[in-house]
């Protein structure tokens, strides 16, 4: 027993010494360059192909093959990717999530090429770089976990490197060459993952597809290590290697057995995806959504035509055998899912092969069951769209490389112990649903089901669910703002796009006769991601084309070229824009407006104001109903539209959602205390500092002893309590960093302290728990110091957004009359927000805010970036509505901004109010 436990160690030693090594370059080249290289393993199998090319194919001697590869090759391909992909995507100020899509087509690109090279098949002739001795292994890991730990704690490169990992621009200013340290990295982190290669070979099937994803999985040990301790890594993969060795001996009886010899080969696979799910996330969250189409595009009516004819043609033209054929129609359902979650969400998901094969399996499954095909389909969709809900509800909190690899961890799980374990899949087979085993009928059944899921998918990017999840996808925060309820809206996109996938999987097995676990393997699942985001994530006419490209390359003589070809394109990702972008431009932005004109019109709307006899900085009228008050003060029509007529309804309603009338203060509206200062005049003196007076009346929205403090002992806010007075304008001051956007983002629930830190209410009610985008439907709006718009938006559909999503649901005309406030009202409403210039987009953000009808409205540095007519122009409209019953709060750098609109002045300093 003792000698059977010592051999297993050593086999584990030797398996976790790969792992630890892997860990090393992953940690190494992250910490150098940021960039979490997923291509690691695609790296590492080249390296192994290529020691065997030299002393297999060519006969050189193993130390100098070694040599040649370890210390050539290896480095060379870092080099390479550091020149060619990952440095331009640097100084093209990509997001994380473009940079994750080129490592993603890295791998396919180096799968493909090794495809093409050396053929798909297994080979079992691999050289032995340091014999079977694990102990020469450990060492060898050891010495370098050692010598990396060395060189950075006590070189110049190591303090170099480090000042680069904390503050890269700050380096760069104090005389680092940071490019010189990314190539560095890169070269160091491809020296490791050739060594993992060339260690591993001789144990592994060397072929272009396991060994990679083999390497994807210890991705764990980087993980658990938070991408920053080598102790760590080297520790996790030395203890995961023995413990999965050591569980080789357990041989439990029953339906248990398999689970965990299952578990016992693949236990990297668990600790990915516990570490992916449960840990916290790696990256962050910051602008790490997939980007958003850089312009909207249209696919003319006549390219529709043709499609629908190409699709036609292989039942009149072609024989009697369309085995190629109907792969096509069911991988496009299955690419269409993409299109929901990565298109138009926004959102990093790399394992919808899994619910693609589970969709194939249950269908088998019910079908060997008695269930008749085509029923047992339509049961198999709603039960992987419970998976995917199962699945996606721990995921969906994540954001960029932590949902990435959630994602790719629950694609790889269910591979590894579902689909290609015999308990789950030994003797299914799946057949063609009765009336369609004809290759003919078969492929009309497939186009009739692509159709109908082609206009739902078309239905839902049109309507409301579809501009909040392109909100979600352009600005996260801002679609929260907006009244967006985020976590939920994620939720339904993956398990919208978990159903489709289903769907398509289901599909692909019925074509093929066969449920094949190679076609659903997580490799085909990173090359359809990537197949989707090279031809334009967002577009109807992408999983059609990328269907029948890949099918069709595929079927060719030459295996590897749809990988090779696509990995291609995306390591171009950020360089080249998506295929679709050679469609016309979409009708609706056929017209940008640019600064100068922005500039124009502002100039034209302050020459109207004076010339229609206000003076610009006059207080609004007080005769007159309110929104002929509003419109009058507020920008006139520069851009295109009408003048108002009539009365319209008061733009300012109940927090309930009421349709105008005269609510009392209970229902949430009080009346204006009286005319807004005028502009330009002192506000009132300031009362005394909250907390230190009589307690403020249970109305409105109020801070109670806020205490807030950030990881690492910072304090921000330290006992402030602070109310806003209704139908009034309450500004806060202070110097950068005292506190006043923590404060901000703590009424408007983006920061949520602490219990027993103190609470906020709305009206008497304890709010403090809310997250934001319910204090958005309880009549709180914002908006934000960096601009909050969503560009692939036109700017009517941000609008209409605040009101969809808002507390003012069900009133339409509520995004008319914001429309018109904020001159927005003509032509520039059919514009996209892209590249629409700074005035505008401030407009409307504010727009968008007060389509919702809120009762407070809180505003961060509303004037940022605009001159002085703007400025002016918004001064007016904050005066008016605070005059119309409006609780206005403004965190604003602009003194005269906020000695012209202010009715009380709280300054901040040090995490508290003074005054």
């Amino acid at each position: 027993m003792a000698s059977l436990t010592y051999e297993l160690t050593l086999a584990g030693l030797a398996v976790g010494s790969a792992a630890a090594l892997t860990g090393i370059g992953l940690v190494v080249t992250y910490r150098a360059t940021g960039v979490l290289n997923l291509a690691h393993g695609a790296v590492a199998m080249v390296c192994a192909y290529v020691l065997r090319q030299l002393v297999v194919g060519w006969g050189w001697p193993l130390p100098l093959g070694a040599l040649v590869t370890l210390l050539l090759i290896a480095p060379g391909i870092g080099l390479a990717l550091d020149r060619g992909v990952f440095r331009p995507l640097a100084l093209r100020g990509s997001n994380p999530a473009q940079t994750l899509v080129a490592t993603i087509g890295v791998f396919v690109l180096l799968v493909g090429g090794a495809v093409l090279l050396w053929g798909p098949g297994a080979r079992d002739d691999a050289p032995v770089l340091l014999g079977d001795d694990p102990w020469a292994q450990l060492a060898a890991v050891i010495a370098l976990a050692c010598l990396v730990g060395a060189v950075t704690r006590w070189t110049r490169f190591g303090r170099e490197l480090r000042a680069v990992v904390d503050n890269r621009p700050l380096a760069v200013l104090a005389g680092i060459d940071a490019d010189r340290v990314a190539a560095a990295g890169w070269a160091f982190g491809s020296f490791t993952a050739g060594l993992t290669g060339v260690l591993l070979a001789p144990y592994v099937r060397l072929d272009p597809y396991g060994m990679p994803l083999l390497v994807v999985e210890v991705i764990a040990v980087a993980v658990i290590a938070r991408m920053r301790s080598l102790p760590i890594a080297v520790g996790a993969a030395l203890a995961i290697g023995v413990a999965q060795a050591q569980l080789t001996r357990l041989h439990p009886e029953g339906w248990a057995g398999p689970l965990l010899q299952a578990v016992g080969a693949n236990l990297f696979v668990v600790a990915l995806l516990v570490a992916a799910l449960v840990l916290p996330g790696v990256g962050g969250k910051g602008r790490d959504a997939l980007p958003p189409p850089t312009r909207a595009t249209r696919v003319p009516t006549a390219l529709w035509l043709v499609v629908g004819v190409l699709l036609l043609l292989p039942l009149g033209l072609a024989g009697s055998d369309l085995h190629t054929a109907v792969q096509v129609p069911a991988l496009a359902v299955i690419l269409l899912s993409l299109v929901v979650v990565a298109g138009r969400g926004g959102q990093i998901a790399l394992g919808q092969a899994a619910y693609a094969g589970l969709g194939a399996l249950f269908t088998a499954l019910l079908a060997a069951a008695g269930v008749p095909t085509l029923p047992a389909l339509g049961l198999a969709v709603p039960m992987v769209a419970a998976t995917g809900l199962v699945t996606g509800r721990p995921a969906i909190r994540r954001h960029g490389l932590a949902l990435a690899l959630a994602t790719l961890a629950v694609g790889v799980a269910v591979s590894r112990f579902v689909l290609t374990q015999p308990y789950a899949t030994a003797g299914v087979a799946l057949g063609r649903p009765a009336g369609f085993s004809d290759d003919r009928a078969y492929y009309a059944l497939e186009l009739v089901v692509l159709a109908g899921c082609l206009a739902l998918v078309a239905a839902l990017r049109r309507g409301r669910t579809g501009r909040a999840l392109a909100a979600l996808r352009d600005h996260e925060p801002g679609a929260e703002a907006a009244g967006v309820p985020v976590p939920r809206l994620k939720l339904l996109a993956f398990v919208l796009g978990a159903a489709l996938a289903a769907l398509g999987g289901g599909l692909l097995g019925m074509g093929l006769r066969a449920f094949d676990p190679e076609q659903y393997d997580p490799v085909r699942g990173l090359l359809w991601f990537a197949a989707v985001l090279v031809l334009g994530a967002d577009s109807l006419l992408t999983p059609l084309a990328a269907a029948a490209l890949l099918t069709t390359l595929d079927a060719g003589p030459q295996a590897g070229t749809a990988a090779a070809l696509i990995g291609l394109l995306a390591t171009l990702t950020g360089r080249i824009p998506p295929l679709t972008n050679l469609l016309p431009p979409s009708g609706r932005t056929t017209t940008t407006t640019t600064g100068g004109e922005a500039g124009a019109a502002a100039t034209r709307g302050a020459a109207t104001a004076e010339a229609g006899g206000v003076p610009s900085h006059a207080p609004p009228a007080e005769a007159g109903p309110a929104e002929g008050r509003l419109h009058a003060h507020g920008p006139p029509a520069a851009d295109g539209a009408k003048p108002l007529t009539g009365r319209p309804a008061p733009l300012s309603t109940t927090r309930t959602g009421g349709a105008g009338g005269n609510p009392s203060p209970a229902e949430g509206r009080t009346h204006p205390h009286g005319p807004p200062p005028a502009v330009g005049a002192r506000p009132p003196t300031a009362g005394p500092a909250p907390g230190t007076g009589p307690a403020p009346p249970r109305t409105g929205l109020y801070a109670h002893d806020l205490t807030l403090t950030y990881p690492g002992g910072v304090t921000a806010l330290s006992h402030v309590t602070l109310g806003l007075a209704p139908a009034r304008v309450t500004a806060l001051v202070g110097p950068n960093g005292a506190g006043k956007s923590t404060l901000f983002d703590c009424l408007a629930g983006t920061l949520r302290p602490r219990r027993g830190q103190g609470r906020i209410t709305l009206d008497g009610a304890d709010i403090t728990s809310r997250p934001a985008h319910a204090r958005t439907r309880l009549g709180i709006a914002r908006t934000f110091q960096q601009l909050a718009v969503f560009p692939s938006l036109t700017v009517e559909e941000n609008v209409r957004l605040g009101e969809e999503q808002g507390g003012g649901r069900g009133d339409p005309a509520a995004v008319e009359r914001s429309l018109r406030l904020l001159g927005l009202a003509g032509p520039v409403r059919h514009r996209a927000a892209a590249d629409l210039p700074t005035g505008t987009l401030r407009r409307v953000e504010l727009a968008r805010a007060l389509a919702g009808r809120p009762h407070t409205l809180l505003l961060d540095e509303p004037a940022a970036g605009l001159d002085a007519a703007e400025t002016a122009a918004l001064a007016r409209i904050l005066a008016a509505l605070a005059a119309d019953g409006l609780t206005v709060l403004v965190v604003e750098h602009d003194p005269d901004l906020v000695a012209g609109i202010a009715h009380t002045v709280h300054t901040m300093e040090g995490g508290r109010i003074l005054s």
